[in-house]
Order: structure tokens, then sequence, then C-alpha cells
């Protein structure tokens, strides 16, 4: 990733398509189009490509997972368990809704840990929203045994992670509702778009309505659609659609890639005894998106992250203080600072926030490095990479 290192002609022609029709709308002018649907299309090449029954693209991936929520019953007072290394995404659509977000602990697949989710549960739980962060997967059997004990929605992030497979089954597919996103930086990219995915119909359904201010999406004449409910603008245009539809076309070109890349520098990193990977779950297997390994210490870690960056060793992350991916610097959200007033049960719902420490994410996060598996890069390149990180490391032991 990311798929715009690989713009071209493909691109060009979709994206061409689409102005020489003039309608940069999803829906209607029919007369117009000359047959040219891209959303649509797109929608069906992920429905092939993934093996889901429905997929439906929205605007970006913060509005899928919030489509993905509402579409399922979340709402207001409801907890959604996640966990407490994501994107600030996933708590903001949960809150969107007016729910409250349950943060806890991740284990070494830098997913949801399911002991923490258990000890999570209370008589508010509505769902358990694992984030598939950085190309890999959580404990999904685990998972789905407490929400099929507990009665719980399983509603999967795999904004990160397309391509991705766990027991034969593509992530995002294995819940009840999953949701990905399209954005500049993902494997395949939009530029900016997002998509609900379910084999539920009636969730699908909702899914068609929600995304366009509920729009029943009947007949021919926009104008004259009902509305079964409310819903809201979360439609992806027809532009953004034309470049992912040829970006999906070449999604496992890209995947391909990926994994020869990952797997070069996995081989070079494994001759390092004190380096060590995250955990895949049995039966699982990632989109090779990004490469995360383990140091034996916090301190370590700091210095080769720094030793990366000297070294010309580029796009390899340590979240330890990172801004956007983990609980220890998200103080906009312990603080609450908002423009509007939060709910009264959101406000309290979260005042756990305030002391709740994640020493095991803590753990965990201290000693990660995620590097990010470029497609640009020639085998040339990724092997002198792999010999810089190499050397990086072991002068820091």
């Amino acid at each position: 990733m990311p798929g715009f290192e690989y713009f071209g002609d493909l691109e060009r022609k979709e994206v061409q398509d689409v102005l020489d029709t003039g309608v940069l709308m999803r829906y209607g002018f029919d007369g117009m189009r000359n047959g040219h649907w891209k959303a649509k299309s797109l929608e069906k090449e992920l429905q092939e490509q993934l093996h889901v029954k429905h997929v439906q693209l929205v605007s970006n991936g913060t509005a899928a997972v919030t489509s993905a929520l509402a579409i399922a019953g979340v709402g207001a007072g409801d907890e959604v368990i996640m966990p407490c290394f994501t994107f600030v995404a996933s708590f903001e659509a949960i809150m969107m809704l007016g729910a409250i977000p349950i943060l806890v602990d991740i284990d070494d697949t830098l997913t949801l840990d399911p002991e923490a989710v258990k000890a999570a549960i209370t008589n508010k739980t509505k769902a358990v929203m694992p984030v598939h962060m950085c190309g890999s997967m959580a404990n999904l059997d685990a998972l789905k045994a407490i929400c099929d004990h507990n009665n719980l929605l399983l509603i999967e992030d795999a904004c990160q992670a397309i391509g991705g497979t766990y027991k034969g089954k593509y992530l995002g597919t294995y819940g009840d509702v999953g949701c990905f996103s399209f954005d500049f930086v993902k494997t395949i990219t939009c530029g900016e778009g997002g998509a609900v995915i379910t084999n539920n119909s009636i969730y699908a359904k909702n899914a068609d309505h929600f995304s366009d201010h509920g729009h029943d999406h009947m007949g021919n004449d926009r104008g004259a659609e009902s509305h079964p409910f409310l819903g809201y603008n979360f439609r992806i245009s027809e532009l953004n659609a034309a470049v992912g539809l040829a970006q999906a076309r070449r999604l496992k070109e890209f995947l391909g890639l990926q994994k020869k890349y990952y797997t070069i520098i996995r081989q070079a990193l494994s001759k390092i005894p004190e380096v060590t990977f995250r955990t895949v779950p049995e039966g699982g297997e990632e989109s090779y998106a990004f490469l995360n390994f383990y140091l034996p210490n916090l301190e370590i870690t700091t210095k080769v992250a720094s030793a990366f960056k000297t070294s010309g060793v580029d796009v390899c992350f340590h979240y330890y203080n990172n801004n956007w991916h983990y609980i220890r610097e998200w103080q906009h959200l312990k603080d609450l600072k908002t423009l509007y007033p939060i709910p009264r049960e959101v406000k309290e719902g979260l005042h756990y926030l305030k002391t709740k420490q994640f020493k095991k994410s803590d753990h965990y996060i201290g000693r990660n490095i995620s590097c990010l598996i470029k497609l640009s890069w020639t085998e040339a390149q990724v092997k002198e990479r792999a010999r810089l990180m190499v050397k990086a490391i072991n002068e820091n032991l």
C-alpha cells in the first residue's frame, strides 16, 4: 500500500468515462450516463472479489463505520467495545450515534484481547468492534463466541486490512457487518471512499437507504422516492468510485506485491534473535500491508525507531506516543473537547477514561514497530531497506 503509487491508464480511463458523461453523482440522471455506473460497478466488483452478498459504497471510512453501526441498530446509550489501538475515527463514529465507546486492551495480535472484551461487557453492551489494524486480524472465533453467548453484534472495522483472510473468509465478511476505507493511503484508494459489507439483506437495505438521506431508491424518479426512515448524506461520487473501480480490479496484483516485499524484509529480520513478530491467529493470513515486529523493551524500540529515520528507512511507525492511533495521546477524547454539548449518557459513560490504564497494551505498543509496505519499491530497494533495518536494530540492541 498505498494504491495511488500505481495510478495509470486504467484509472484515467474510468475517470474520463465519468467526465465524458458529465454525471458525477451516483444516483439519477440515467439518460445522460450512456450506461456508465461507476459506484454500482465497484460494488459488484467488491462483492465478487470478497465473496460477500452486499456492498454499499459511502463517502469515506468513517462514514462506513458509522453506517455499519447504525444499520444494525446501535444508538443512544449503547456501549460498543473497541480496542485502544485504532484510528480516532473508530470512537468518533460510535459517539456520532450517541453511543459510548468502551476502550479495552489489545493482545499480541495488536487487536482486541478477547479476555478484555469479556471483562468489559455490561447490560448496556450492544456490539463488539474489532479493528483489524495494520493488515491483520483479531481472534475472530473467540470474539464471535463471546458475541453469540451474550447476544451481541460483531462489527468488523477492516479499514486497514482489505484482502486479509480468516479461516477462508475475507476480513470484513466474518461478522454481522464489516467496513472498509478507500482513502488516499489505503491498499486500494478512491481518493476518499469507504464501503459497508454484509451478508444480511436487511442490513444491506438499511445501508442503501441510510447513506442517502433515507431514500428508498424505488422507481426511476428520484424526486418521487419515499423515505422509510431518517438518513444522512454519506454518498460517494462517481469520480471517486471510478478511481476505486480501476484499483479494485488490481487488488490481487497489489496484494501479491505486498506479500513479496513483506516476506523479503521479514526473512531478514527473522535472523535477529531479539526480534519477534505480531501474532496472526491460527487460520488467518495478513493482507501484508504492514510488517509488525516487537523488540525487547520500550527503550530499545524508541532508539531503533529513531535510527530508522536517520538511516533513511521511512514509513515505519512507533505508535506509543502517536496522536492518531493510540490512547495515550487522545487527550481530546479523555477531556471531551468538542464544539457541541455531549449527551449526558455519553459524558457519564466515558468518565472511566479519566483513570483507566492500559498496561497490557502499553507493553505491546511500546515494543512494536509497524512498517508500511509500499507498492512502488523495486525488489532491489526492498533488499537494501531490509539491510538497513537489520543494521539499525543490531546497533541499538
